[in-house]
């Protein structure tokens, strides 16, 4: 017989709906008779695991218009190498890749400059993307991969394999990255790549990659619905760190 508490094992199925995008965030959770007829559980025992969620920062609950699904809290660090992609489901939080093209093309002047008179700095294999998550377009990604990887790689699935772990396979060491967020609008391009208004508020990052030789492997830009995400520092005596948090 499990040992979990009715209440918490209600709530842990209702935190595991909300995160799947089941109840997406501002919807109203069923009737609170409703779920606890579907959970076979008292009234007292449903507030309980309401009590819980509310205290997770699932849900709200609204004096007579019912509960409904608050922003969930979903961290990314950027003093990490991991992506983006990597963080947010390693905390549970569903996000599907979408690939809009994959080709090796002339490298851009931003990428030959870091490159500088590297050989390799002439073509790249040019990957873009738009993130998913819980569902919506929130993400749309830009990434440079340089030779040797860029032909490597180039026959990749990336809507099932990350692009550093297909990185990792075919031999790249990832040591180091440098990255820059800013404040931006969104583009007429990447708003109709992301389903959102044009001019809507946006962070993008800019970010290389390098690997333990100082060569750099890949160049990254990434523009994120500002709505979707926010930058929280968490200052300590010794260092500083930021995160990425999901307003999903």
């Amino acid at each position: 017989m499990s040992s979990t508490p009715r209440y918490r094992a209600i709530a842990d199925d209702l935190a595991h709906k909300i995160k799947s995008g089941r109840y997406r965030a501002g919807e109203a959770l069923p009737a609170q008779r409703e779920l606890s007829a579907f959970y076979g559980v008292t009234m007292m025992t449903l507030r309980q695991a309401l009590q819980v969620l509310s205290g997770e920062g699932l849900i709200v609950q609204r004096a007579g218009r019912g509960t409904y699904v608050t922003p969930a809290s979903a961290e990314y660090p950027l003093d990490t190498l991991r992506s983006l992609g990597d963080d947010l489901r390693r905390q549970g939080y569903p996000l599907r890749t979408e690939v809009l093209s994959a080709a090796i093309r002339q490298a851009p002047r931003s990428l030959t400059r870091l490159l500088g008179d590297a050989p390799a700095g002439r073509r790249a294999l040019r990957l873009a993307r738009v993130r998913h998550l819980l569902g919506r377009p929130a993400v749309h990604q830009i990434s440079w991969i340089v030779e040797p990887y860029a032909s490597a790689i180039k026959g990749i699935d990336f809507t099932e394999t990350p692009l550093y772990t297909a990185l990792t396979d075919v031999g790249a060491r990832v040591h180091r990255a440098t990255e820059r967020v800013r404040p931006a609008l969104l583009t007429t391009l990447v708003a109709a790549r992301l389903q959102h208004p044009a001019g809507s508020p946006v962070f993008v990052s800019e970010r290389a990659t390098y690997d333990d030789q100082g060569a750099l492997v890949v160049m990254d830009h990434a523009t994120i619905l500002g709505e979707w995400m926010e930058i929280r520092a968490e200052r300590k005596a010794t260092d500083l760190s930021l995160h990425w948090v999901s307003q999903r």
